[in-house]
């Protein structure tokens, strides 16, 4: 096995942990060393959710949290029994709609980014980190370091920090200090860097166009900065680099499209050697097409590993995924020698964790309880979030609202879109407004239209980022229920305002709307900042991390 320092950076194990790594790999037989490297996602209600892990025995588990707090610890109580070592417990901590469900309800990143200050995102990340452990979560899937670049991207879209590259590199230091700092793992995604492709990673291998020089002003100088501030794990996605992979062989053809997910020249020869990143790597998820495009299963699972992947994320079929991987390695596509390099590293993170320590303090629902949602982090939280509302154009003066002269609203919404749900989520807003005395009349198709009934249209639309998406986009004839309806405009008869709690970039379709403002996300506590500063009892000090205006003129008048 090549010799990997555990000592080094990220890791910095004593003694006692790489005793620990050393004779915990050795002890495992060849069956759990390979689920070692397999982290699986778990929906199941918490009940029925033990008994899928204690068969497979996998190295990790990514848990898509339910509201019952009490169900989830009883799960995380018994988590670490269920293998032979114990268990990396994963998610998303994006803020806003990917908040814990029982936690405290957080700004997403680009929210964060419309405040930019760094001590709110590390607050914000520290409520984050210290709930998140406190149910026994441990390892988070952020920060994103992607850019706003291509601002058709419905994949990037509100989990970016923005267009800047110095911003971005500011907020995801600071997320990551915070993490780290407070026992979960940090990992930056998604390597070689997205942002310039406006298509996403689930349906197609997307592309960074960019050249070396260019790379290296917008994502490498940012992945450098996060390996020497310790960060982890770095998520090696579902991205193509064409730039670098021809830099290497100029004759490259179809392999410099491959993914950095199954390209080891991106991996392990640009991350690995190039940037002298000596953590954990973990695949962006791989029943996503962008990683399917490129071959059959029993193919890419062990071409993943062998390109420098540690951890395979996610599975349809785990027991398929891992006897594709016993196949290639009785057959010699995939060294011993690479498994045991790979389990080194995910046993290393599980001890810079503090996972092999027998007496540590296990997560319990007493202690939970006094940890999630409490009434400093809401406090904390509901402040900065207080501070994102983004005022990007009120050409007629129209804000702030009165009862004086707005009374009668008519509300256009498409509720709140979420890549899981059946159907759109009702929005607090039009209710909110109801309770501070207007008269709201909620839109729906067939309705028949009297502009001087209304003294104020409000369009709400709630799309954060989407996947399968494809594409996000104000679908007028949606929206009002009718091909004629698409095609008619209230402002020059009625005082006309849009919000976006998600999707920044809906001036690109309603280039003409007078009053327009960008929220970034839908979480009850950013409509109630929203209602607030709309009534002007708070000011809009929100500041655009991104053109809201798509590079054109045209949506500024």
């Amino acid at each position: 096995m090549a010799a990997i320092d555990l000592t080094a950076a990220p890791f910095h194990l004593d003694q006692a942990a790489l005793d620990w790594v050393s004779a915990t790999r050795d002890s495992l037989s060849p069956r759990d060393k390979l689920a070692q490297l397999l982290v699986l996602i778990s929906r199941e209600p918490a009940a029925e959710a033990v008994e899928p892990l204690r068969s497979f025995k996998p190295g990790g588990v990514t848990r898509l949290f339910t509201a019952d707090l009490e169900g989830e610890l009883a799960l995380m109580e018994q988590i670490d029994k269920v293998g032979p070592v114990p268990m990396l417990v994963s998610a998303d901590l994006e803020g806003s709609r990917m908040s814990l469900p029982f936690g405290t309800e957080v700004p997403n990143p680009l929210g964060l980014a419309a405040v930019d200050e760094v001590e709110a995102t590390t607050a914000i990340s520290t409520i984050m980190a210290r709930e998140a452990r406190a149910v026994g979560l441990n390892w988070s899937f952020t920060p994103v370091i992607d850019l706003n670049a291509t601002w058709q991207s419905a994949i990037v879209a509100t989990r970016s920090f923005g267009d800047d590259q110095a911003r971005a590199e500011r907020h995801a230091l600071a997320q990551i200090a915070a993490f780290q700092s407070n026992g979960v793992a940090a990992t930056v995604k998604h390597w070689p860097g997205e942002g310039y492709d406006d298509r996403d990673q689930h349906l197609v291998t997307t592309v960074n166009p960019l050249s070396l020089e260019a790379w290296e002003h917008a994502f490498g100088r940012t992945y450098r900065a996060a390996i020497d501030a310790g960060v982890l794990s770095v998520m090696s996605a579902h991205i193509a680099f064409p730039a670098f992979v021809r830099e290497i062989d100029p004759e490259a053809g179809a392999e410099a499209f491959r993914p950095a997910s199954l390209s080891p020249i991106l991996t392990r020869t640009l991350l690995r050697e190039g940037l002298g990143f000596n953590g954990l790597v973990v695949s962006d998820a791989t029943p996503m097409a962008g990683f399917g495009d490129w071959g059959p299963r029993e193919e890419t699972i062990p071409a993943c590993v062998n390109a420098g992947c540690d951890v395979i994320l996610f599975s349809d079929d785990p027991a398929a995924d891992l006897m594709y991987l016993v196949k290639a390695v009785a057959d010699g596509r995939l060294s011993q020698e690479r498994v045991d390099e790979a389990v080194t590293r995910v046993l290393a993170l599980k001890a810079r964790l503090g996972l092999h320590i027998p007496d540590r303090q296990a997560p319990s629902l007493e202690r939970a309880r006094t940890r999630v949602r409490t009434a400093e982090n809401l406090a904390t939280a509901r402040a900065v979030t207080a501070r994102v509302p983004t005022l990007v154009k009120d050409l007629p003066g129209l804000l702030p609202l009165s009862l004086a002269r707005h009374k009668r609203v008519l509300v256009f919404s498409t509720g709140v879109v979420l890549p899981f749900a059946p159907a759109p989520l009702p929005l607090s807003i039009p209710q909110l407004l109801r309770g501070e005395g207007f008269d709201v009349t909620e839109y729906a198709p067939g309705m028949s239209i009297d502009p001087n009934q209304f003294d104020l249209v409000l369009y709400l639309l709630a799309e954060e980022t989407l996947l399968t998406r494809q594409r996000i986009f104000l679908n007028w004839k949606s929206l009002t229920g009718s091909v004629f309806g698409a095609m008619k405009r209230y402002w020059h008869d009625v005082p006309t305002l849009m919000v976006s709690l998600g999707f920044p970039y809906y001036l690109h379709d309603a280039p003409r709307v007078p009053t327009y403002v960008n929220a970034y996300g839908s979480n009850e506590d950013m409509q109630a900042a929203v209602v607030s500063c709309l009534l002007g009892r708070t000011p809009f000090a929100g500041k655009s991390p991104l053109d809201p205006f798509c590079g054109s003129d045209q949506a500024r008048y």
